[in-house]
């Protein structure tokens, strides 16, 4: 650390010529010995001024200057000036302090003078500093990844004058602040900082599994896994090559866990059932050459909104304007949604994603991941705050993605298929949503469209068009992203007859989009294997 000392008048101990002198940092502050005034950092990490310096926002807030009143006399025997402005010089016990003002962005000087007319206080001291608030730039290309199986590339470019490191780690930066680094195989995430002279810090945390692979799943509850058949059926079409992945049941609509969980609330209420082996279900469908998606009904919990009524606990339940439970839009019963705004409720769901990522599960996907339907006028959400239920559901999904990343599992999202045009109807922000998931799952079902939706007349007779077109709306709102979109599709009859052929119409019209994976729903787990066709040969 230096300082520039200039002497303007001789005294009877001779000139003193200019010439820079390291100051030592004992015990905080920072003493010059022989001139009489000292710097004293006030803040941690805060080291005070030195000549050519560069400090960033927090070291420039925190910096003061004190003189030795000994050596430099009383404060009007004193002058000092930053950047030409006069700094006035306090009396504070047995020091002085340079009262410097609050320090904008740039280079300044803060010069102080002695009186010249006394010999030994004669003496002028230069400090030229600059203060750097501004975070460096950073830009990191989200990988593209066409194998797991492969290691990982991850390229970017930041300032020409800062350090990057990847996890904590410096790598190589060119004169052009371009760095290139391979990271291995199954590494969930990585962070990348870049960090300035001055201690300002960009950090980004980059996916490095890129985007999710192709998916062709089937949905199957945890009743339904122990069913001989049910299950055979399923494993039989992933055998074939017609599917590469199973949906299976993590916790269901009525709030029941599949599996015998940990979860301490999942026992206490009596969630935890234990319908199948989690481990041995994970490993026979890995057997069989498929991925097993894990489904957790968030939000749509009887079992944990009954247990919190009873126990006073109202506030994890979604209430109406007069404290009584919400009804659920009539059709879901009254103790059914549970408050996604509370911190129980929350954590609860994640505690339940974290353990199934642990078990195996390769993907965690929530489905009533939103608010219930009607009017917010009749509802409460205890503990929102100023977040709208659009942001507070963003933000659990966000928190659930960043809890199971270090699991190196992908998140996926159901949702309304009116989403992507109504955000606030169910609270389900796709725009949000794609930024925070790896992919987003709509429920594009002909069948739960109204008439003239997207313009046609009568969607559960014409499955390709409205899937068709309600599905480019979604494309549309994650493209530039890695998010992919994996469609709910329709395998079972509403109203309309559904045989192999509206099956197909279905994935012909995804493919229409871009987009070749899917997930067949039917509550029953009886799928038509006629409409798929082997994924190898697709």
């Amino acid at each position: 650390m230096a300082m520039r000392y200039i002497s303007n008048s001789a005294s009877s101990y001779g000139p003193r010529p200019f010439r820079r002198r390291a100051l030592i940092a004992t015990a905080g502050a920072l003493g010059l010995a022989g001139v009489g005034w000292t710097f004293l950092a006030l803040g941690p990490g805060v080291q005070g001024l030195a000549d050519g310096a560069v400090l960033n926002g927090p070291k420039a807030a925190q910096v003061s200057a004190y003189l030795d009143a000994g050596a430099a006399g009383s404060p009007e025997k004193v002058r000092a000036t930053l950047d030409g402005a006069v700094v006035p010089v306090i009396a504070d016990g047995a020091r002085l302090k340079l009262a410097i003002p609050r320090l904008a962005e740039g280079k300044h000087t803060l010069v102080v003078k002695g009186d010249s007319r006394v010999p030994l206080l004669s003496y002028r001291e230069v400090v030229d500093f600059t203060v750097d608030a501004t975070a460096p730039v950073l830009k990191v290309t989200d990988p593209e990844i066409k194998s797991t199986a492969d290691s990982v590339t991850i390229t970017g470019k930041a300032g020409t004058d800062a350090k990057v490191t990847v996890d904590g780690k410096e790598i190589p930066v060119d004169k052009s602040g371009t760095f290139k680094i391979t990271v291995p195989k199954g590494t969930p995430v990585v962070n990348v900082t870049a960090a300035d002279r001055a201690g300002n810090t960009t950090t980004k945390a980059v996916n490095a599994r890129g985007r999710r692979p192709m998916i062709r799943a089937a949905h199957i509850t945890a009743i339904g896994w122990g069913n001989d058949t049910l299950r055979g059926n399923i494993l039989a079409l992933v055998r074939s090559g017609k599917l590469n992945a199973v949906q299976l049941d993590v916790k269901d609509e009525d709030g029941e866990v599949g599996y015998a969980s940990q979860v301490a609330l999942a026992r206490q209420i009596g969630a935890a059932k234990g319908y199948y082996d989690a481990r041995k279900a994970i490993a026979e469908i890995h057997a069989a050459g498929a991925q097993v998606i894990g489904r957790i009904v968030a939000f749509r919990d009887p079992k944990l909104a009954t247990a919190a009524w009873k126990a006073g606990k109202r506030d994890q339940v979604v209430l109406t304007p007069e404290g009584q439970p919400y009804a659920g839009g009539g059709h879901y019963g009254k103790l059914a949604f549970t408050n996604f705004a509370d911190p129980t409720v929350r954590k609860y769901n994640q505690d339940l994603a974290v353990e199934a990522a642990q078990l195996g599960f390769d993907d965690i996907l929530y489905d009533y991941v939103r608010r219930p339907d009607g009017p917010l006028s009749k509802m409460r959400f205890p503990g929102i705050g100023s977040a709208t239920p659009e942001q507070a559901i963003t933000s659990f999904v966000a928190d659930t993605r960043t809890a199971i990343r270090p699991h190196a599992k992908y998140l996926g999202v159901s949702v309304f298929g009116i989403a992507a045009t109504r955000p606030t109807e169910i609270a389900q922000d796709i725009a949000a949503l794609v930024k925070v998931s790896d992919y987003i799952a709509p429920m594009v079902y002909p069948s739960h469209w109204g008439p003239g939706e997207y313009g046609v007349a009568n969607p559960d007779t014409a499955p390709y068009a409205i899937v068709q077109r309600s599905l480019a709306d979604f494309a549309r709102q994650a493209k530039g992203t890695q998010t992919a979109i994996v469609p709910w599709l329709q395998d079972f009859s509403m109203g309309s007859t559904y045989g192999p052929t509206q099956v197909a119409e279905q994935i012909k019209a995804a493919a229409a989009n871009k987009m070749d994976s899917f997930i067949l729903w039917n509550a029953g787990a009886r799928y038509q294997g006629a409409a798929l066709q082997q994924i190898a040969a697709h």
